[in-house]
């Protein structure tokens, strides 16, 4: 049998191009991911970025009341805040005219004037800081508080420091029978977010926040209004900041009108409380 000769291997010399075309493929699957990384939805990244910033600012709200200089409106309020947002639970609180009436006493009848002197001595410490300012009216016992002390800049959810005040009128009105009006007030910077197309959507939401927060606590639904002006009818001028912070107002208006057992509006003095 003829001896089959071997023939030498031929060496091959081009096996780099295989770890180069390798390295090419990884090299342009990296560019790839970087071009889609950098091209962002603007939108879709401002909506989720307003959205944890809000839950975040809520979650660590202060016991202060926050003090602005005009109201911002670069926070837009979570969806769900559509809805008027409820106050937090005050389960807790301790009213003494609940457990009087729970006890079947009687609660002392009172007149407008004695309501006043009650709710200015209550905010006596508020109106040293021009919070909060306390008049009779030809309409009955007007209790002026701003919205700084309630409200974080365009948003209609109570602060903490909101319901530490407001609790100090529920206790003075809820044994009485005269109607209460919940005005909001807002300046004149416009402001267009999902919940609140304009300053007549936020200044009724405010002030059905607060009527939802008298009512959870007691006073008769029957007896209360919530009502939003907007930026129409101004205290002082908004051309200034401090006009402006001026115009940015709940008002809660005690009647002078009282409702009667049937749900009447009685006139003054025909009611159960004078």
């Amino acid at each position: 049998m003829a001896r089959r000769r071997r023939q030498e291997e031929h060496e091959n010399h081009e096996r780099w191009l295989v770890s180069y075309a390798d390295f090419i493929t990884l090299l342009f699957a990296f560019f790839v991911v970087m071009y889609s990384i950098s091209s962002v939805n603007d939108g879709k990244y401002r909506v989720l970025s307003n959205t944890l910033t809000e839950a975040f600012v809520t979650a660590t709200k202060s016991d202060d009341p926050i003090q602005v200089g005009e109201e911002l409106r670069s926070l837009e309020p979570q969806i769900g805040e559509l809805a008027i947002s409820q106050p937090q639970d005050d389960s807790s609180l301790s009213d003494p005219l609940a457990d009087e009436q729970r006890g079947g006493s009687q609660v002392d009848t009172k007149t407008l004037d004695a309501i006043q002197g009650e709710l200015s001595e209550a905010f006596s410490e508020y109106t040293d800081q021009g919070l909060v300012n306390v008049t009779r009216t030809a309409r009955g016992v007007e209790v002026e508080m701003k919205s700084n002390m309630l409200f974080e800049s365009g948003s209609a959810r109570l602060s903490r420091e909101a319901l530490k005040a407001l609790r100090k009128v529920i206790l003075i009105v809820k044994p009485v029978s005269n109607l209460i009006n919940v005005e909001g007030h807002t300046d004149n910077v416009p402001i267009s977010t999902v919940s609140f197309p304009s300053n007549w959507e936020l200044s009724a939401a405010r002030s059905a926040s607060v009527v939802h927060y008298f009512a959870k606590l007691g006073v008769d639904s029957s007896r209360m209004a919530a009502i939003g002006y907007g930026e129409h009818r101004p205290l002082s001028s908004n051309d200034t900041d401090e006009g402006r912070r001026n115009n940015r107002r709940v008002n809660l208006l005690i009647m002078s009108q009282e409702l009667g057992e049937d749900g009447e509006t009685l006139p003054p003095g025909q009611g159960d409380f004078e």
